[in-house]
């Protein structure tokens, strides 16, 4: 038996700043704002829509615990709910200028997702069916996210 992986979309994510909720015992809360954004694939292509969030949890071992929750809209219209949680971690001073907005090579640090899609139209039903992973670098103002379909 062999996985393959196809690449469906990626996503540009336009986030704002920082709400730091901090220090809450288990770790260090802040929440991302996402503002805006895009995504294009073979299959489809569209666009991100604010009013979605990042509730990260930055735990004591250093290690970002992701729960992104928005929606995305395609070109034809069609709203897109997901719901994507990971892991971002990596050396402790890549770590502290991501956390600063700063810019950092892709392949310093871990960032990968598993996200979950609800859709109703049929066309695009195919993400309420399948397994999908996600592989994330963070910019300064935006995340993109290349998502694959576990095949």
């Amino acid at each position: 038996m062999t996985i393959k992986l196809e690449h469906v979309f990626t996503a540009h994510i336009e986030v704002g700043k920082p709400i730091e909720i901090g220090d809450v015992g288990i770790g260090y809360r802040r929440v991302i704002p996402i503002i805006g954004g895009s995504f294009e694939g073979a299959r489809m292509r569209g666009k991100v829509l604010p009013g979605g969030a990042d509730y990260q949890l930055i735990r004591k071992d250093g290690v970002a615990e992701i729960l992104a929750h928005y929606i995305m809209e395609t070109d034809d219209r069609v709203p897109i709910y997901i719901v994507n949680k990971g892991y971002r971690h990596g050396p402790k001073e890549v770590i502290e200028k991501i956390f600063r907005g700063e810019d950092v090579p892709q392949d310093s640090y871990y960032f990968k997702t598993t996200p979950v899609f609800e859709v109703s139209n049929g066309h695009y039903d195919f993400l309420n069916k399948m397994i999908f992973i996600g592989e994330g670098i963070r910019k300064p103002t935006k995340v993109e996210i290349a998502f694959y379909q576990i095949l």
